[in-house]
């Protein structure tokens, strides 16, 4: 069963634009980890918080990038990481045009 990932964490920037020119880099390498469907990345400069939404073809991958990623944005100083794993229903996300890769 599909897993969605919602992580979140307080981030001091850059954000926009210069977020996008500084992090392709780190964007291109989330493509491969394992189970990884897509992800959509979300920032809110006011709030300084950043993070993203992510979809998984299972659990363990979604635990697993959970894991790899809180340890990686530690050792880059963010002391919480705030993550939670959802199960996606399939039937009405696709009334509602989300595309969860089937």
């Amino acid at each position: 069963m599909k897993k969605l990932l919602q992580v979140h964490f307080a981030f001091p920037g850059p954000f926009g634009a210069e977020m996008a020119e500084q992090l392709q880099g780190l964007a291109a390498s989330i493509n491969e980890e394992p189970g990884m469907i897509w992800k959509i990345w979300t920032e809110n400069a006011a709030a300084q918080e950043a993070g993203g939404i992510y979809l998984f073809e299972d659990e363990a991958s979604a635990e697993a990038y959970l894991t790899m990623h809180t340890a990686r944005l530690q050792q880059l100083g963010v002391t919480q990481v705030h993550g939670k794993i959802f199960d996606v229903n399939a039937e009405l996300t696709q009334i509602n045009h989300g595309s969860i890769g089937e």
